[in-house]
């Protein structure tokens, strides 16, 4: 599983979260949101070179614990993890290198 379109509405816990092994990238947004629909291309070429690298877009906003307990304040976020664990984060990307690099962290 690699690059995800749409945001799931129902995030997993924490715990599901910290457990996951291997790579995985949390992004953290809306769909509604102009910041996050300016990125989509951005992180849709850069993970064109990670298929193994598990992408979960996860709808937030008030009363969302997933994106509170990982500090979310804006859109998108991308929280890239290794086996359970943050390596990088990217909040509002705006370059394909960056997201490339803090795939190739986690990859």
């Amino acid at each position: 599983m690699s690059y995800s379109e749409r945001f799931v509405e129902e995030a997993p816990t924490r715990e599901a979260v910290d457990a996951l092994p291997g790579p995985v990238v949390l992004e953290f947004g809306a769909g509604w949101c102009g910041h996050c629909q300016a990125a989509q291309p951005l992180v849709q070429a850069a993970f064109a070179g990670y298929p193994q690298v598990r992408h979960l877009r996860i709808e937030d906003g008030p009363g969302r614990r997933l994106g509170r307990s990982f500090g979310v304040k804006l859109w998108p976020t991308l929280v890239f993890l290794r086996d359970g664990a943050e390596v990088a984060r990217l909040v509002r990307p705006t370059a394909v290198a960056a997201i490339d690099a803090a795939l190739a962290r986690i990859a």
